[in-house]
């Protein structure tokens, strides 16, 4: 993926720029940091790796001007093997604590509840376990599939400054390979059953009950279960949802489709032409989970071919789960 981080600024709304938080965090490392390191930390400076990774915008390099009101900082994570933790942990973290709080203009802002400790120094176990639960890669198909997909995208984004040792780079590599095929697969059929309960029985039949409400869910879902199979179509990790259409306009397979789920849910038009857009959605899955070869009926209601990506999946123990049961 070619984030927009890649660009050092973010445009403002009154016309003048601001570096974008990638970058940001490398120029504050590169003046800052690096010597930090190599001054005062000489015989571990290449057992630290470097970087930008984790929770935030500005890790996928979707942050703009909004992005700027909390959490926002010049800023990078250090990652150090427990072993080496235990011996400069503290006293790297010290150094870093006493860098400038300002940088090229921007100043550390109050942080959120949940933004505390994004930054500074972590074991690699401890970043990973973040994400992962278990310090590194899922080590069985069940972790995999009830790890949260958000999470994942979480573990492999941003960007690695140096990282000598090699270690955190060599779990970000595996994770970055995506999910288990079977995994996947079993992911897939969830989000098709769910797709179709929701949007092509669902939503006309909460209709006819004059239940509108309840079709506005059914709608709603059948969006948010749409995007989750495009990403799992393209072999990606879908992240966090406010991010979701955003990242979904990078993709390569069924970029249609993100943008018909996206003016679906903002659409004011008709029971019928959004039953009728509903209908065209999933005619594109399917296309596409034939072309995979994950399914070869000529059904076009999706909850069908759900059974049939169930029936190649090769582990017996996911194979023999519900079929809605798409873990996390």
């Amino acid at each position: 993926m070619q984030f927009m981080g890649d660009n050092k600024f973010i445009p403002e709304n009154n016309g003048k720029r601001q570096p974008n938080g990638l970058w940001l965090a490398e120029q504050y490392y590169q003046t800052y940091g690096k010597n930090m390191i190599h001054q005062e930390f000489a015989q571990y400076e290449e057992r630290i790796a470097v970087g930008l990774c984790g929770e935030g915008s500005e890790c996928f390099g979707y942050d703009d001007i909004v992005s700027m009101d909390h959490d926002f900082e010049a800023g990078f994570c250090m990652w150090l093997l427990p072993k080496d933790e235990e011996k400069v942990g503290f006293r790297l973290y010290r150094a870093y604590e006493k860098l400038p709080k300002e940088f090229m203009g921007i100043s550390k802002k109050a942080q959120s509840f949940g933004g505390a400790g994004r930054r500074g120094v972590s074991t690699i176990p401890a970043f990973y376990e973040r994400f992962t639960g278990n310090g590194g890669v899922p080590e069985t198909l069940e972790q995999w599939l009830y790890t949260p997909e958000y999470a994942l995208a979480c573990a492999v984004n941003g960007r690695v400054f140096r990282d000598d040792l090699g270690e955190f780079s060599r779990i970000r590599a595996e994770l970055k390979k995506g999910l288990p095929e079977d995994v996947r697969r079993k992911k897939i059929a969830a989000r098709a059953a769910l797709m179709a309960q929701a949007g092509q029985y669902n939503y006309l039949r909460c209709l006819r009950h004059g239940e509108k409400g309840a079709a506005r869910m059914a709608l709603f879902q059948f969006v948010q279960e749409g995007i989750a199979m495009v990403f799992l179509l393209n072999r990606r990790y879908m992240p966090y949802y406010k991010w979701s259409f955003r990242a979904m306009r990078e993709l390569q397979i069924l970029p249609d489709v993100g943008r018909r789920l996206e003016i679906l849910l903002e659409s004011r038009e008709g029971e019928r032409e959004t039953a009728e857009e509903i209908e065209q959605i999933c005619q594109m899955i399917i296309l596409e989970l034939k072309r995979q070869g994950l399914t070869g009926g000529n059904w076009d209601y999706l909850e069908p071919h759900a059974m049939e990506v169930m029936e190649r999946i090769s582990d017996g123990r996911l194979r023999n789960l519900h079929v809605m049961d798409g873990g996390a």
